[in-house]
């Protein structure tokens, strides 16, 4: 998929979107999760996070307080050093990082810290967790970034029609 595309795709498809996810929302179906998860899997069978990366080239993850202080810990910095050299608060009250793409991705799309990474970017896009009902509205918003979480939903619309 063409990245520089995604967004405008997202947007074009994002009001049959908010209809189906209106209906799950609504309806919550059992199976649901089983349904989701192995559209995760069939999408990531065919996307590989490595050539893509677009996710920390444009946006922050939420860094919880376990995350700075794993991450400290890793850079030998005191968390509140940490803090104030890569993040900031959100309009939300959350830290996230000063800047995009992320501080620790490198040029060949690994991330430095990886091992330690936070626990939204270990997560992310979200659509192979339990209860996916209750991150509708995120994943619509991972739609304009992630080319799996779009697939994901396509994919979703034609399943559960």
């Amino acid at each position: 998929m063409d990245l520089s595309k995604l967004p405008n795709q997202a947007r074009l498809a994002e009001t049959n979107t908010k209809k189906l996810f209106e209906v799950l929302k609504r309806k919550k179906p059992n199976n649901l999760d089983d349904v989701v998860h192995q559209l995760h899997d069939e999408a990531f069978e065919k996307i590989d996070c490595m050539k893509c990366a677009n996710c920390c080239k444009t946006t922050s993850p939420i860094f919880n307080d376990r995350d700075i202080d794993r991450i400290s810990r890793r850079l030998r910095f005191k968390p509140s050093d940490f803090i104030s050299k890569y993040l900031h608060k959100d309009e939300d009250g959350d830290y996230v990082l000063n800047e995009a793409p992320c501080t620790f991705l490198d040029s060949e799309n690994y991330c430095l810290i990886y091992e330690d990474r936070p626990a939204a970017c270990r997560e992310y896009p979200h659509t192979n967790r339990k209860r996916f009902y209750q991150l509708l509205d995120l994943t619509i918003k991972n739609t304009y970034i992630c080319p799996a979480a779009f697939e994901i939903v396509e994919q979703m619309k034609k399943k559960l029609k």
